[in-house]
């Protein structure tokens, strides 16, 4: 009898090592060493691939067509996706326990079973009845929505090929195993072997298919990063418990734009979409406050206008507080920097909060300009005039430099009725024809002797 072998390997990024430690080698993660039993030689993937066909081809010679997408009644949605699902397309939405993944995938699998036909949900971790029970609460009863409890990858793959649906959602990759994989559900290998044998069904059948993925406590996907790269697409559904808007985020599209975004807000109905989010998350600002500026980024192809907040408090403790909520703490850091080497508001004894409203993540330097003056406001209780969008990168020698995109975010922050703008001094194509009056300036200090 042959004895059975094992192996450790890290939960996280897959790294093998021959004994067990308490620290991955690869990655750096703690307590992530697991040991696994090994088979001879097994390969899901190797096993139930089909034999490659065809000869090598000169890309002049192949012939190209546009995708053909099927738009899933969710606007919100369909930008995130690049206007709707490919056949064939296998897409990976990962969120926190809670944030309402499974709710929206049920509300984009009803809509579909109206329009294409059969549909089918794969629930490994909830029972038909529980399912029943949400569709119930969201109205989704289309007849051609079909539910199905199951975790084991070879039935599920007997199923699709008797019921022939036109979209499928397994929810999720970590309850799921395959027989031939000596480890756990949710274990290194189970996962990966698993979603290259989806991938496998995708491809040859061109069945959409949607899988949901849980996420480590640093916000990253589950599972090995290969799993990443194996799909077509990645989302991430961000939102926090004690508020009820949520966002889709594109990290990865293979059919389309990255970085795009979808706001959803998330009521007894289910999730209802969010046409215009700049109108919404600016629509409880008070009437001229100190350290409030509100600035306008882009997230993908949609300039989004924010509120900034900031409060400046003398600190009673050795080394003054620096809070940074929905925006890099470096970032903040090397604006009150600046605040305090180039302008000299001297902020060394004060403890500096700053908060982007709405539950929103801004990433990107043009919002750099909107911190100092939130924190230059804060700092000398002079109000932000509301009607004024702050736009800017800053540098470390306190000049404003140029920003992309400008143009698009002045139109949205006239369609909302904002009258002026502080803009770097650049060049603007249309700037004649935009209904807002610039304020170009080349500092931080030429734009603090605007709001003085």
């Amino acid at each position: 009898m042959s004895r059975t072998k094992y192996i450790v390997r890290c939960q996280v990024c897959g790294c093998t090592a021959p004994k067990w430690m308490g620290r991955c080698p690869d990655c750096g993660e703690w307590n992530t060493m697991v040991e696994e039993p090994i088979g001879p030689g097994i390969s899901v993937s190797k096993a139930s691939s089909s034999p490659v066909e065809g000869v090598p081809q000169s890309i002049t010679s192949i012939a190209t067509e546009e995708e053909i997408r099927t738009p899933t009644d969710l606007s919100e949605f369909d930008r995130v996706l690049g206007g709707g699902i490919v056949p064939g397309s296998l897409i990976l939405i990962g969120g926190e326990p809670g944030v309402g993944k499974s709710t929206l995938l049920l509300q984009v699998a009803n809509n579909l079973a109206k329009k294409i036909g059969i549909v089918l949900i794969v629930s490994g971790e909830e029972s038909t009845c529980q399912i029943g029970l949400r569709a119930n609460r969201l109205g989704a009863l289309s007849q051609n929505l079909l539910l199905l409890s199951e975790i084991d990858i070879t039935l599920i793959e007997h199923h699709l090929r008797s019921v022939e649906p036109a979209l499928v959602v397994i929810d999720s990759i970590q309850t799921m195993f395959h027989p031939d994989v000596p480890s756990a559900p949710g274990s290194v290998s189970q996962v990966r072997e698993c979603t290259h044998y989806l991938m496998r069904i995708a491809k040859q059948i061109h069945l959409p298919t949607f899988i949901v993925g849980h996420v480590t406590k640093e916000g990253s996907i589950a599972g090995p990063r290969v799993l990443e790269h194996m799909v077509d697409t990645v989302l991430y559904f961000e939102g926090d418990s004690y508020q009820s808007f949520r966002i889709v985020r594109a990290v990865k599209n293979r059919y389309g734009p990255t970085n795009e975004i979808g706001v959803f807000e998330m009521t007894d109905s289910g999730l209802t979409e969010v046409e215009n989010p700049s109108a919404l998350f600016l629509s409880q600002r008070l009437e001229d406050p100190s350290g409030s500026v509100v600035t306008a980024v882009m997230e993908g192809t949609r300039p989004l206008l924010v509120e900034l907040q900031a409060l400046v408090t003398s600190s009673h403790l050795s080394m003054p507080r620096r809070m940074a909520t929905g925006l890099d703490y470096n970032r903040l850091s090397l604006m009150v920097a600046v605040l305090d080497r180039r302008i000299g508001l001297h902020l060394g004894q004060e403890d500096v909060y700053v908060n982007v409203v709405g539950g929103i993540k801004v990433n990107e330097p043009a919002a750099d300009l909107g911190i100092a003056l939130a924190v230059a406001s804060a700092h000398k209780d002079i109000a932000v005039p509301k009607d004024t969008l702050v736009v800017g990168e800053v540098g470390l020698a306190g000049e404003v430099r140029f920003v992309s995109q400008l143009e698009q975010r002045l139109k949205e922050a006239a369609k909302l009725g904002f009258e002026k703008a502080i803009i770097p001094d650049q060049e603007i194509r249309n700037a004649k024809h935009l209904d807002i009056e610039l304020l170009r300036v080349r500092t931080v200090r030429q734009a603090l002797d605007l709001i003085d």
